[in-house]
């Protein structure tokens, strides 16, 4: 159910994205009076093909990994005479720009409309506010300690940890400062702390900002009372029961279930523990031995066993949302800001300040879209916006067989007054083609990896 839940998560998130690309393409065409052969969703043999008045087909084909809009084109097949003003490389060069162009753009106004719904939606978050900060870390060595509540990052407003984690990740491979601003939860001036980098995570395949700062949140207090047993689990087994409160652990008196029941379960995979736990008023004892399970490259006990739910108090918890006016520029400024981070982190990877095995490929995808469909309409629409950024950016980039490289033999047509010759634009082509299959078989060479660990 999972796995099925995941799949059509992905098909609907990239069939969307791609539609909206191809669309972008189709309206610009139609408007500078090409006529469209044929609008596809996917590769490959088509499940449903239908067509318009105009003689248009639209088809959806079996591999739903892209989709393509074929223009009438002399240098594709011969033109009757009276279509030859409807055919794609007679048109001119502005216009044959814009039909390629606006493939990205509709991207860039898909991700605007999924963040402007976002916005007028809501989300409700966690106030940024620290819980304890390691010794040691740049967090503590800058002066921060619990119970600040961040407001700034780097001069950017903060509203939750999600801000917190893009502004940080801006940062990957950089030397300098990074210049946090906070205020005492309870009530307090600004100050501004400044925490010192120095390559930082510079290369790292999976860097994790706040934790390599030392940042981390405010929790209440979680009692060591058992919320929900799994049938199949070894606390099952042992014969915890829901509604148990742990009392103690080998002898060693518990009272957080974060603090001191998840670290000794951890650390005692295929071991056997002594529990003593409050039932009905009664005190048991239970004999306890987890299970292993893998977490990284590690292996770590595992119970199966949920504490019971602690409600956050209600000034922890934020609800943000706009007015349906004030979110528009609120989703434009969050789609160029995402749109220059991708840049930046593309670079980056270029450079080898951001390691390229952060780079992704179908696998995380569907991952991703599975797990932010579960997660709820605000998770998925920030998915989807992120998603279809990406797409917008990466198809402008000026690589041949890519929109981006389109433009550039376009741009240069514009300037010459004359198309750059055909062996240099085929030259283009297997280049492009080459160093695209190249990335999106290292792409897919990473999804495997992260399979694998």
């Amino acid at each position: 159910m999972e796995l099925l839940s995941t799949l059509l998560a992905t098909v609907v998130a990239l069939g969307l994205l791609v539609t909206i690309h191809e669309y972008g393409h189709f309206w610009v065409a139609r408007r500078c009076g090409i006529k469209v052969l044929r609008f596809s969703i996917g590769f490959g043999p088509a499940l449903l093909r239908w067509h318009d008045r105009r003689g248009t087909e639209y088809a959806i084909a079996a591999i739903p990994l892209g989709g393509y809009v074929k223009m009438l084109d002399e240098r594709e097949a011969p033109v009757a005479e009276h279509e030859l003003d409807q055919a794609f490389n007679r048109k001119s060069v502005k216009q044959r720009i814009a039909v390629v162009a606006a493939g990205p753009i509709a991207n860039f106004l898909l991700a605007i409309l999924a963040f402007w719904l976002v916005a007028v939606v809501g989300i409700s978050t966690v106030a940024p506010v620290l819980g304890p900060v390691p010794a040691g870390t740049p967090a503590a060595q800058a002066g921060l300690h619990e119970g600040l509540e961040i407001t700034s990052v780097d001069g950017s407003a903060i509203r939750s940890w999600h801000d917190i984690n893009l502004q940080l990740i801006r940062r990957l491979g950089e030397s300098g400062s990074i210049e946090l601003v906070a205020k005492p939860f309870d009530g307090g001036a600004e100050q501004s702390y400044r925490l010192r980098l120095d390559n930082w995570l510079k290369g790292e395949e999976a860097p994790d900002p706040m934790e390599a700062l030392g940042l981390t949140g405010w929790q209440p207090q979680i009692p060591p009372r058992i919320g929900q047993v799994a049938a199949d689990g070894a606390a099952a087994e042992a014969g915890l029961q829901a509604g148990d409160l742990i009392l103690s652990i080998d002898g060693k008196p518990v009272s957080d279930w974060l603090i001191d029941v998840v670290p000794a379960i951890q650390a005692s995979a295929q071991q056997r523990l002594q529990l003593q736990v409050e039932r009905d008023g009664s005190v048991v004892d239970i004999a306890l031995t987890p299970r292993p399970k893998a977490s990284g490259d590690m292996v770590v006990g595992y119970v199966g066993a949920g504490a019971e739910p602690v409600e956050l108090p209600p000034n922890m918890q934020r609800q943000i949302s706009y007015n349906p006016v004030v979110a528009i520029p609120v989703a434009m400024q969050k789609t160029w800001e995402m749109t220059a981070l991708t840049l930046d982190s593309l670079w980056k990877m270029l450079t080898g300040l951001v390691s390229a095995k952060n780079l992704s490929g179908p696998i995380t995808i569907a991952k991703v879209a599975g797990a932010s469909a579960k997660s709820g309409l605000e998770s998925f629409l920030s998915f989807i916006a992120y998603l279809s950024i990406s797409l917008g950016v990466l198809n402008l980039l000026p690589i041949p067989v890519l929109d981006g490289g389109h433009l550039v033999y376009y741009v240069a047509e514009w300037i010459r007054g004359k198309p750059l010759s055909e062996r240099i634009q085929t030259w283009g082509l297997q280049i492009g083609l080459s160093l695209i299959v190249g990335v999106m078989l290292f792409a897919i060479y990473n999804d495997i990896s992260r399979l694998g660990g």
